[in-house]
């Protein structure tokens, strides 16, 4: 068990996905669809701030984030929540505290939504399992496993540049699929929403081999994948995630899988580019493209409020 949130076995616990948002796995169509939608609505400006009047939120992160963390903090407040901000640097799980102990003790001072952070896999859900009835847990990223509402909102983006008719896209994910809780997330949305054609490319030694590329068409040759896509979703080389050796050097890495201006020009000529940060400029994505007119990344992190607002807003906004 990782030393961060002690107490916590990762097991793929069974909770109630209409009580709390573990992952986009089995997330049916429709319902995603209208998370999308009410995200739009919030996204167009509007707010509902008493949606979650008298509600108390608890920020429950056992890992550093910063737009994760403070998006779901504006969100929660834009709804008229109480938002609690929980650091396990400086609370009790330092003197040995238990994850669910913590859980538990927030619980009891009246506060019935968390926003939970953790390194192991599996981790939230074990906690919701735990969780009372009138409790609702938001996965905010656990592990390698899922970052659901990361998910949402790259959706809710892609969407919005391209359009509803994700049967008519060809998406490319490129890097470090392996160690990426983001790219699991997107890959069950992509297909939940009936992509044309989802592509991943990446070193061997970075691409899972489990089913999380089912129905993926595989390559390692990033110029070859890029003929013709629509979408780019680079994502960052978690480096604190990897055994060391995973590649050769940075410069290798950047060599065979850095996106450029000129590698781009490959793409579809209205092609985006999308990345969930934080980015290692120069590694995986210039400063060129980054911050180039094809880039989306900078309106994903403002989607990041509107879509926990729905989430927000569907788990926690009705008599619980």
């Amino acid at each position: 068990m990782s030393h961060d949130a002690p107490g916590l076995r990762p097991h793929a616990a069974a909770v109630d996905p209409s009580r709390h948002l573990i992952g986009l796995h089995d997330m049916p169509r429709e319902r995603m669809l209208a998370l999308l939608d009410r995200a739009q609505h919030f996204a167009d400006g509007h707010d509902n701030r008493a949606a979650l009047a008298g509600i108390a939120v608890c920020t429950l992160f056992f890992e550093p984030s910063t737009r994760t963390r403070l998006s779901f903090q504006l969100a929660a407040q834009r709804l008229g929540a109480d938002v609690l901000n929980f650091d396990a640097s400086t609370s009790s799980t330092s003197k040995g505290e238990t994850a669910r102990d913590t859980l538990k003790t927030i619980e009891a001072m009246g506060v019935h939504g968390f926003i939970v952070r953790a390194r192991e896999d599996g981790a939230v859900a074990a906690l919701a399992a735990e969780a009372n009835p009138g409790t609702a847990l938001i996965n905010a990223g656990d592990g390698r496993s899922a970052h659901p509402t990361q998910g949402l909102l790259d959706m809710l983006t892609l969407r919005q540049a391209k359009g509803p008719d994700f049967p008519q896209l060809k998406v490319l994910i490129v890097g470090d699929v392996k160690h990426s809780r983001v790219a699991r997330s997107d890959l069950h949305a992509l297909r939940t929403l009936g992509t044309g054609e989802i592509r991943v490319c990446g070193p061997q030694a970075l691409l899972p081999d489990d089913d999380t590329l089912r129905g993926c068409t595989v390559s390692h040759d990033f110029d070859a994948a890029l003929e013709g896509v629509d979408v780019l979703m680079m994502l960052r080389l978690q480096r604190e995630r990897m055994e060391e050796g995973r590649v050769s050097s940075l410069d290798d890495y950047h060599r065979d899988y850095g996106l450029t201006t000129e590698r781009l020009a490959r793409a579809a000529a209205d092609a985006v580019v999308m990345h969930p940060g934080p980015m290692n400029r120069g590694v995986e994505i210039t400063d060129e493209v980054a911050d180039g007119p094809r880039s989306l990344v900078l309106r994903q992190v403002g989607n990041g409020v509107a879509v926990r607002m729905a989430v927000l807003e569907a788990l926690l906004g009705h008599p619980r």
